[in-house]
């Protein structure tokens, strides 16, 4: 891969891993079990989603990604840095990319190319299919609704194990539908589609258990746009709670500015 597309791949992974940086702190175990209870209903199963969402203040760790697209595949390890709902700090290996989030404004550097980004979430939300902002991104990771779920009517079921979650009213632009998983209310799948633009957006959950917290293990990303498919993996690992931390991050001098289209 020529110096040019390794460096679109990094930039690529860095706005991507952007979206998928809110995890866990010290791993101990797989959480599985639960059983569904048929007779539950759609309100019932949605206040216990919002009553089990887990409280922090700042987490780091490092993150193992895995990209797919097409015939390009990568894998890269990144460390982390987060204040919840305030910034979310990234690095690459050797500080080549730096990145820097906000709920108003999304920052990174790349040294290959010696390039930078800064601008809002519209080129996010573009790559995944969906609208994203900070607060989405966070609900994402943490294996809560993207959507407040308290907003607006749902019908219930049982499928594939999980309570799944449909709209009473149907949509006019896009469709969502949620599975949460019957042990501790996390979310088990998560889909937004587009079928109008042939775009679709999905999340499927794995969790652990850390220290009394459930909180995600793994999740698989699926974008479509227009029959391209992409898939993330993402691995959370050594990460840790509540640990007092700063986030330095400053754009090198003589660096290009990107303009994404």
């Amino acid at each position: 891969m020529g110096s040019r597309n390794m460096g679109k791949q990094i930039r690529f992974l860095t706005m991507t891993a952007l979206i998928f940086c809110l995890g866990a702190c010290k791993s101990t175990k797989t959480v599985t079990g639960g059983e569904a209870d048929a007779r539950m209903s759609a309100k019932n199963i949605i206040d216990n989603h919002y009553t089990n969402q887990t409280k922090f203040k700042t987490l780091s760790g490092r993150i193992k990604i895995d990209y797919v697209n097409g015939d390009e595949s990568q894998g890269v390890n990144v460390s982390l840095r987060m204040e919840k709902d305030k910034v979310i700090w990234m690095s690459a290996p050797l500080g080549m990319v730096k990145a820097h989030i906000t709920p108003s404004k999304v920052s990174f550097y790349n040294k290959l190319q010696n390039e930078y980004f800064d601008g809002d979430f519209s080129y996010l939300s573009h790559v995944l299919g969906t609208e994203l902002d900070f607060e989405k991104v966070q609900n994402l990771l943490l294996g809560n609704a993207v959507f407040d779920l308290r907003k607006e009517k749902f019908v219930s079921s049982v499928a594939e194990g999980n309570y799944q979650l449909k709209p009473k009213k149907a949509r006019d632009l896009f469709k969502i539908l949620f599975q949460v998983e019957p042990r501790n209310f996390k979310i088990a799948t998560q889909q937004v589609s587009q079928p109008d633009s042939l775009r679709k957006f999905e999340a499927k959950y794995t969790y652990q258990n850390v220290s009394g917290n459930v909180l995600p293990e793994e999740i698989k990303i699926l974008a479509e746009d227009k029959g391209e498919l992409t898939n993330i993996n993402l691995s959370f690992r050594n990460l840790e709670l509540n640990k007092s931390m700063s986030f330095p991050y400053k754009v090198p001098k003589g660096f290009d500015k990107i303009t994404l289209k």
